[in-house]
């Protein structure tokens, strides 16, 4: 089987990791709650059982991430992962007691860490001017889960039977359902995934090797300048990867060029410690630098206002317009078709304008979204079809911003941070988003009746996001330009 081939399998069944993500949010959210009540759980348990799917994935991320970027391999991450799904959901299913159903979540969260190792391979494995198309395309999968989801529980419904000593009814049937999904996504990611070789994800720096290797020839007659133009010849790929860090010239290449002598081992075992100790603290470097604060802070703000809003939702349909579950899911689903023809749309933008100006775009949305949330929905002015009016298009300016911002700052993410440590960057990022998803309805389900406050609050935060992007403005390109022309120019 070609590569080609391989590529296109490979990248159909990430689609399909992520269209399962959304589709077991879908299942399990909406009866989870009536789940518990049958078990006898306090109303507080809900949201510790929500939250400890978000801290595990959130704990998991990082650690998933740093192992991929160690072993260059994804496939075996994910298949790891996709076990805690497994028995996090049949846990689920057979649901004993409040504490199991506990468990079970917090169990099921740690596979979702894979996303991490997934990013990190997708920023390898992608040209960058094609990343946040193929970054849109994911998380449209994802969307599309969360959209379909709600028609499995249809039938899901109606199960009313015993599998041995086990009851399988409207509750439990999600935890059985998705088990058996997850199982059947570990056959497709054995047989149609592959972590691609190394030159499949070595082209898309093919061009600035072969310029940093023009730079080397020209410059080899001056000794002292030629030992400083043969170090990114050696380390290309930190170069290319590790961006605004400072990486210190190694003392042992220098003495066995000169001496081409055994006696410089105890030099390489010095060296060793000291570059050890300078990628770690490039490590730490990176997070701080400005750009990666700004994109890490929409990461959290946007999905702190997303879960808040998905929070208070549901208490105020039911205040003002007495939405039951019908239209609760109608709304949702409508709400899903504009996210994902919203996430076709970026990835139709991002291959005309900067992923900047996407982010600014996005964020342009969000405020116009929340100030409009702040005036009319913490308080409806008028009769029922004004307040609905006054709902609906606030809701629709939410949803609409979120694809522009999701795509433009994972993707530039993924461009500014050192492609040697992608997996673990990656997860920083995610588990980022996951102390935002908890936070957010903790914050939205303490103020539902002060909304006012609630409101304000998520007004305040994206503005200061929205003055950070306009100080940040010019830092936000991919990098690699710039490290480019310093290595063609001598520097």
């Amino acid at each position: 089987m070609d590569n080609r081939r391989k590529r296109k399998l490979t990248f159909a069944a990430i689609g399909l990791i992520f269209l399962l993500s959304g589709v077991e949010y879908a299942v399990i959210l909406p009866t989870i709650w009536r789940y518990l009540q049958t078990l006898n759980a306090e109303p507080y348990f809900l949201g510790l059982t929500l939250s400890a799917f978000s801290l595990s994935g959130l704990l998991s991320g990082p650690l998933f991430g740093h192992l991929s970027d160690r072993t260059q391999t994804t496939k075996k991450i994910i298949l790891f992962a996709n076990f805690f799904e497994i028995v996090g959901n049949l846990m689920y299913f057979m649901g004993y007691s409040k504490w199991l159903l506990l468990s079970s979540r917090l169990v099921a969260g740690i596979g979702t860490g894979a996303g991490s190792s997934i990013f990190g391979f997708l920023t390898r494995s992608t040209a960058s001017e094609d990343r946040a198309t193929v970054f849109a395309a994911v998380m449209a999968c994802r969307q599309a889960g969360l959209l379909i989801g709600p028609a499995f529980n249809i039938f899901l419904r109606l199960c009313n039977f015993h599998l041995g000593s086990f009851v399988v009814n409207k509750y439990t049937a999600p935890g059985l359902f998705m088990c058996l999904l997850w199982i059947l996504l570990q056959l497709v990611v054995v047989f149609m995934y592959w972590d691609l070789p190394y030159l499949e994800r070595r082209k898309t720096k093919d061009s600035v090797i072969h310029k940093e290797e023009e730079n080397t020839h020209a410059s080899v007659e001056d000794e002292e300048e030629g030992d400083e133009e043969v170090k990114p010849l050696m380390t290309s790929q930190e170069l290319v990867g590790s961006y605004g860090s400072v990486v210190a010239p190694d003392p042992c290449r220098k003495h066995s060029r000169v001496h081409n002598s055994p006696i410089s081992s105890p030099v390489t075992s010095q060296s060793h410690e000291h570059v050890t100790s300078l990628k770690s603290s490039s490590l730490y470097r990176e997070f701080l630098r400005e750009e990666v604060v700004v994109l890490l802070a929409a990461q959290f703000i946007t999905l702190f206002n997303q879960t808040a809003l998905e929070t208070m939702v549901t208490p105020l349909t039911q205040k003002y317009f007495n939405f039951g579950e019908l239209e609760n899911s109608v709304m949702y689903c409508l709400g899903g078709v504009v996210v994902i023809a919203g996430f076709l749309f970026v990835r139709w933008l991002s291959k005309h304008v900067a992923e900047r100006v996407v982010l600014a775009i996005g964020l342009t949305i969000c405020n116009i979204s929340c100030i409009w949330c702040l005036i009319f929905l913490a308080k409806p002015l008028g009769g029922f079809s004004w307040q609905l009016t006054e709902f609906i298009i606030g809701v629709f300016l939410q949803v609409l911003g979120l694809p522009f911002v999701a795509v433009a700052q994972v993707s530039l993410f993924s461009k500014i941070t050192s492609e040697k440590t992608q997996g673990f960057s990656q997860g920083v990022r995610r588990s980022v988003g996951g102390l935002a998803t908890i936070l957010g309805p903790l914050w939205a389900g303490g103020l539902t009746d002060n909304m006012y406050v609630m409101m304000g609050v998520m007004v305040v935060l994206l503005v200061m996001l929205t003055i950070m992007l306009a100080f940040s403005y010019n830092r936000l390109v991919e990098p690699a330009e710039d490290q480019i022309d310093i290595s063609v120019n001598g520097g």
